[in-house]
């Protein structure tokens, strides 16, 4: 294993490009807490200080079990939730749009995909009722010709050819897979800058999913679209995602490479998710030693790493200080005390000749 060294304010981010490359999309320290009881203080602290960079052309995958909060951080992006804490900036300008102007402003660049193409689609309205509003909001000032001609141009952007034969359809005469293009080209129809991409393909059928993740890979690269594709399969994000964060009781927890993530896993809580889908040829190969007990409760979550209650490979300082993130490899990173200089033992018992 290379050097490690714990990250200091000034490094670069992993996947952020050149140093002068401006993010479309980037939050710092984000923050959200749901209050539970009016009047007792307490909160679920959802989503805590997490930092995301979304650089065009790039795809960042955010992995996690149910309940980690990838979700809630799709909407504090997308400005459905105002944040507890932390900023979110836009093409470097921080932006903080709840309603109104400056909201439909923000969202003809910050589009979502919901992960349920049937709820999110209005079983009463058809393709092309639902993609007409899109466009009527997003381009005012189109005639009604100019209108017609982007409608039609949507339905082919996703591959619904001919697009007469999907018009005048209603959702549930639609298949999964080809609703959630008709979903993708509603999220097109704001000629967006950012996707959100919260499951997009987990209620399709397995047979249609790389179709789905295929159209958005040839999206992305024709419009150079920064997309965050949130997931709970850790191997799609391999082979869809650039750069791949893994998310543990509403924090960050190891970011790097898609290919580094899911080939060297370096956070225990990451090795666990990659042994839950294990590829056939290597479970001899495979450390099978399985998490301890159950997700930690996010209204009062464990003191230092909130892994620690589960983790095979827990010190005495897991459960007092949160660790900082340390590089791991090149560009790879892991808030793990594991990677702390004076835990080489730690290390070697944990991984054996991989540390």
């Amino acid at each position: 294993m290379s050097s490690m060294r714990e990250k200091t304010p000034g490094d670069p981010q992993p996947g952020s490009g050149h140093a002068a490359e401006t993010p479309v999309l980037e939050t710092g320290g984000l923050t959200k807490h749901f209050p539970v009881h009016r009047g007792r203080g307490e909160v679920v602290h959802a989503v805590d200080g997490i930092d995301i960079r979304l650089m065009r052309g790039k795809v960042v995958a955010l992995v996690g079990e149910s309940g980690s909060g990838k979700s809630t951080v799709a909407r504090l992006l997308a400005q459905l939730l105002p944040a507890t804490a932390g900023v979110i900036s836009l093409d470097g300008v921080p932006v903080r749009a709840h309603g109104g102007r400056k909201f439909r402003r923000y969202v003809r660049n910050v589009q979502m995909i919901l992960q349920d193409p049937f709820a999110s689609l209005n079983p009463i309205h058809t393709v092309r009722y639902v993609l007409g509003r899109s466009i009527r909001i997003h381009h005012p000032g189109a005639k009604a010709a100019e209108r017609d001609e982007l409608l039609r141009s949507l339905l082919s952007r996703v591959d619904l050819v001919p697009p007469e034969r999907y018009l005048d359809k209603f959702p549930h005469e639609l298949s999964g897979g080809q609703r959630q293009r008709v979903a993708i080209a509603r999220a097109l129809g704001a000629t967006p800058k950012v996707l959100l991409a919260d499951e997009p393909v987990s209620m399709l059928d397995v047979s249609i999913r790389i179709g789905v993740l295929n159209l958005l890979q040839d999206l992305k690269e024709t419009f150079q679209l920064a997309i965050l594709y949130i997931t709970h399969d850790i191997a799609s994000a391999r082979y869809f995602a650039d750069t791949t964060m893994v998310m543990y009781a509403g924090q960050i927890i190891e970011r790097g490479s898609s290919e580094q993530v899911t080939q060297q896993p370096a956070h225990p809580y990451t090795q666990l998710l990659i042994a839950s889908a294990p590829d056939p040829d290597e479970l001899a190969e495979r450390d099978s030693r399985p998490a301890k007990g159950e997700p930690p409760s996010l209204i009062s979550p464990p003191t230092g790493c909130r892994f620690h209650p589960r983790c095979p490979f827990a010190m005495e300082r897991c459960a007092t200080t949160q660790p900082p993130t340390f590089t791991v490899h090149d560009g790879q990173e892991a808030a793990c005390w594991l990677y702390a200089a004076d835990a080489v033992t730690e290390r070697e018992q944990a991984f054996g000749a991989r540390a």
